[in-house]
Order: C-alpha cells, then structure tokens, then sequence
C-alpha cells in the first residue's frame, strides 16, 4: 500500500491499495454518515442525491458518459461516512476523478431533482426496511446500544422523509468535507492526488483533513421490541457493545468462533453451534466497529417458536467461550476471522474506510489465542446486554428468558 498527499491545501490525503482485478476504482470518503446529521434521515437523502447535477455535470450527462466509459458510480452510507465510489477500466482515471472532485466541491441540491427523483429513491429503501425484520433488528440494536450518535437510523422514516429539506442536505455535505479522505485501487497515489487537485476548482471548500466534532459515543445497552405480523418471520438480535479500541480484533475472532458458517456447504461445521440450532433459522454474527465504540452480537431469523431455543444456544456458547477456548478452537477462530477481513478488503469501501489500520488489525488477529479471546467474552457478559426483537412479539422471547 502507498500514501500520498495532493500538492494543495484543498486536496485530502490518497491512500493507494494493489488489486489483482483488472479494474481501478476511487472513492472519496466523506464524514457524512448518519452520527453526524442533525435531522434524522438527511444522511440518508444525502447519499441519494449522489452524481446528480454539478456546476460541470447535469446527472443525465453523468449517466451517459459514465456509461460511455463503461464505469459505475456508486454510493455507500455508513454510520460514520458517506462513500461516493468511480469504478472503471485503467486509463478513464481522468474522467472519473474529475466527477468525483466536481461532485464534492460544486454539487447543486435542486428542488426538481429532491422531489423526482431523490424523495421516491428514499421511500422505496425505508419501506423495504419496514418490510424487513432483520435489518430492523439491527437498526435498532444501535439505537439501543449507543442511543444518538451512532444510534441514529441509517434510514429515513418514510412519514418523515418530505421534512428533509435542501438547507439540510447542504449542512451535511459541508459538515462530511472535513475529514475528507481518497482511496484508489490499481493507481498510483501521486497521479491520483493531482488529478483530484486540478478537478477542484479555485473557489472550492476546504477539505479538511480534521474530521468535524462528535460527542464521544458511550455504550448503554438495553432491550427492546417492535410487533410486526405482516412479514411472515420474526428477528432476534442478541449482542454487546464497547468503547475500547484494543477490544476489536479479539471480537473479531469471537465472531468468527460463534458463527455458525460452516466452511463446506451443507455441513453443520465444527464451531460451538454445530447441530445445536432449531431447524428454520438463519443466525448470522456481525461485528459493527467504528470510530469510537463496536457492536457485536448475533442476528437470528426464523419463526418464532424456534427463535427462543436459537437464542439460548448462542448465549450457552458465548458463556462457554468466557469459560475458556481450546487451542483448536481459538486457532480456527482467528484464521476465519483473519480470512474474513482480508476478504473485506476486497471491497473499495472497506479500503477507505479501514486504510492503514487493516494490516495491523489483521496481523494482531493472526497472534490471538484462546485466552485473548476468552477474556473479551468475559468482560462482553458482565456488561448490559443488547436484545432485541422484531416480530410476532406475543411469541418471541425476552432477554432474560435466553439467559442474558
């Protein structure tokens, strides 16, 4: 990996990631994801106003020429950041880069565009989450872990969505400039900091390397739970959070050690949770870090009447895991962990995101062993526990009824 910093004051610093994929990508990394909106859901209109009209581009002619040079534009909301990704065939880096930086630096939030065409884009997405379980669930597990912050709802409420207005979207794209970052794949850093600078133009907000102020993000943890009969099936979360950085890579490898992902298609794997869950569920464990505090825990999908079993077992095994893990185990446990974040890295928003820290975080995962990872279980079960439940609740269970 390579770093560079653009020859201006108003270009961020390019971090440079080598791929074997035959194609390159940029993404510009701003600090506009949901923590930092003032009103909820302008973060999420925000990323749906992503390559429409700019001083030198009207969102048709961007459409077109990116299809022209057979790129795709994309555009990635998080909790803390807004990713706007060009993915393209090397060569066409001029072109895309010059979107981007016009994009950033000269976007024009239009009344037309807000009521044609971003408005309907944010009230399908929100209304396929009211239509999802699952995602509810784990919407509402930060909200209960972190409250405001990083509690904030990637997604508009779609009753409220018409009360963002153009005055707030443009606060947040001020606000995401600072802490402005780029990452490219397959492009050499200095080429790409210059073409980034000479895109911007003379009259251009500062980008500022210092991402804006946020309160520092506390863990409280609770439970809660939201009746849904239309969906036809019922999710479960069941998880914990923290503020400690030095925590991450072993919640990582407890992770990969909870999940119930065999590495061989149709077999029960070797983890804990082989052969110990219902029929009918899918379980899923996520680890969510960010800035200041992580989220980990485990998703549950299925009916009701089997969720309540699916819950014990998974705490039966984090309980088991805080009792202490063999060395078979604990060297599974990091090398899937190992295998899952270099695969992340993959992704050109994982790149940006995760940037220097991944080989480090990835290297102290590899040094793990049972006891690192036995004693961040631990200290997850003496704190409040996260729970929650969407769905047939007449049915799903409490957290105290799972153990927790």
């Amino acid at each position: 990996r390579g770093y560079a910093t653009a020859t201006t004051d108003s270009a961020p610093k390019v971090a440079t990631f080598k791929s074997a994929k035959p194609t390159a990508s940029v993404t510009v990394l701003l600090s506009a994801g949901s923590r930092h909106e003032a009103k909820p859901g302008v973060a999420h209109v925000l990323s749906n106003f992503a390559f429409k009209r700019n001083a030198k581009h009207s969102a048709l002619g961007t459409v077109r020429q990116a299809e022209l040079y057979g790129g795709v534009l994309s555009s990635t909301l998080t909790r803390e950041h807004l990713a706007l990704t060009a993915e393209f065939l090397p060569g066409d880096e001029a072109f895309f880069i010059d979107l981007l930086a016009s994009h950033i630096s000269t976007a024009q939030y239009t009344p037309y565009e807000l009521q044609e065409l971003v408005y309907p884009s944010v009230l399908d997405e929100a209304r396929a989450v009211q239509l999802s379980p699952a995602t509810r669930a784990l919407e509402l597990a930060h909200a209960v872990a972190f409250r405001r912050g990083l509690g904030n709802s990637l997604f508009a409420d779609p009753d409220a969505v018409h009360a963002v207005g153009i005055p707030d979207i443009a606060t947040l794209h001020t606000t995401g400039l600072g802490g402005a970052s780029l990452s490219a794949t397959n492009l050499d850093a200095a080429a790409v900091a210059e073409l980034f600078a000479a895109s911007l133009p003379e009259d251009a907000p500062s980008l500022s390397s210092t991402a804006p102020v946020v309160p520092v993000t506390t863990y409280f943890g609770g439970s809660t739970r939201i009746a849904d009969f239309h969906a036809g099936s019922s999710a479960v979360f069941l998880g914990f959070g923290t503020t400690t950085a030095a925590a991450v890579p072993a919640l990582h490898a407890l992770a990969a050690h909870i999940s119930p992902a065999p590495a061989v298609k149709w077999s029960a794997g070797a983890g804990p949770l082989a052969g110990k869950l219902p029929g009918g569920i899918h379980a899923e464990t996520y680890v969510f870090p960010y800035s200041d505090g992580t989220l980990f825990g485990t998703l549950l999908r299925g009916s009701p009447a089997v969720l309540k079993d699916g819950a014990q077992a998974v705490v039966t095994a984090l309980k088991d895991a805080a009792g202490g893990l063999g060395k078979e185990a604990a060297q599974r446990a990091a090398a899937k962990a190992k295998f899952t974040l270099l695969g992340a890295l993959e992704s050109p928003l994982e790149q940006a995101q995760l940037g220097e820290r991944a080989t480090a975080q990835v290297e102290t995962v590899g040094a793990l062993d049972g006891a690192a990872i036995s004693k961040v279980a631990a200290e997850l079960l003496k704190s409040k526990a996260t729970f929650t439940a969407v769905g047939d609740v007449h049915s799903l269970p409490y957290a105290d009824e799972v153990g927790l």
